[in-house]
């Protein structure tokens, strides 16, 4: 549920107080292990934590107006949720975390980039301030480049007349191959 806040105290005061107090709490663990590059504020209707465009002028790709995000922390319904894209990037980030939760005894409710929590006790807060410190300014836009950056550009060259999407990918889109090419991966398996 994104919230209409225009900063960051104004989100926190419309939270109820034990959300406060966790998202407080999550809060300062970021900042305390936050690369001062980065920047701080509300975005997509929750706090935000970002590469600025004084840092990394191109922005997000999605819209360049924007710059690159980092993290983010938001009360939701039913949980309270703090995502960080690097996990999402980066498989031995994402596995890092995994592990990291596992010795900590804490449970990992976990999606893409996104680590749920109902309570702040849900959270190891060293854990998630390692998360943080692990990945300056330079490393997150080398994940950012590499995987997302990438893609838009393939998704261009698409949208242009380049290449098109390779069968096997259709099939697992759930579309059938055209004929040929299911000829034609036939006969590579022979």
């Amino acid at each position: 549920m994104q919230s209409k806040a225009k900063t960051v105290p104004e989100y926190l005061a419309e939270l109820p107080a034990d959300r406060r107090a966790a998202v407080q709490a999550v809060r300062n663990v970021i900042l305390k292990n936050l690369d001062k590059r980065y920047g701080e504020g509300m975005s997509y209707g929750m706090i935000g934590y970002y590469v600025p465009h004084s840092v990394y002028p191109a922005g997000y790709h999605c819209d360049p107006k924007l710059p690159l995000p980092f993290a983010g922390l938001a009360s939701q319904k039913n949980h309270m949720s703090l995502y960080i894209m690097s996990i999402y990037a980066s498989p031995s980030e994402e596995k890092w975390l995994r592990d990291q939760f596992a010795r900590a005894g804490k449970k990992l409710n976990m999606g893409k980039c996104c680590v749920r929590f109902k309570k702040l006790e849900d959270l190891p807060l060293d854990v998630i301030g390692e998360a943080i410190r692990r990945v300056p300014v330079e490393r997150h836009i080398e994940f950012y480049e590499t995987n997302f950056r990438g893609a838009r550009s393939k998704a261009s060259s698409r949208a242009a007349g380049g290449a098109k999407k390779p069968p096997a990918r259709r099939a697992a889109a759930g579309k059938k191959a055209p004929a040929k090419a299911r000829t034609a991966a036939k006969a590579r398996k022979k």
